[in-house]
């Protein structure tokens, strides 16, 4: 298993001793595994948002063709057009 090291004030470190019962690489094993999945998971987060606005880019756009196509027009044109196009 790798190693790391960190460094931290006397303070700290006297405090620590002080608790010398409690398991301090197994206590900072584990806060290092907590941010590395809270971070994993904003980076899906994001990258979900991402799709869904490419998702509402791409509706935008058919949106707007659509009423480059058919806007100004009676909602009963449009699909009598389109029932018309389908039985063809």
């Amino acid at each position: 298993m790798p190693t790391i090291s960190i460094r931290i004030d006397e303070k700290l470190k006297r405090k620590m001793d002080e608790l010398s019962y409690i398991n301090w690489s197994e206590v900072i094993r584990r806060k290092i595994e907590e941010v590395v999945e809270e971070e994993e998971k904003k980076r899906r987060e994001d990258g979900k948002k991402k799709k869904d606005l490419e998702r509402i880019k791409n509706a935008s756009l058919r949106s707007y063709e659509f009423f480059l196509n058919y806007g100004g027009r009676k909602s009963e044109e449009t699909i009598r057009e389109w029932r018309d196009k389908n039985w063809q």
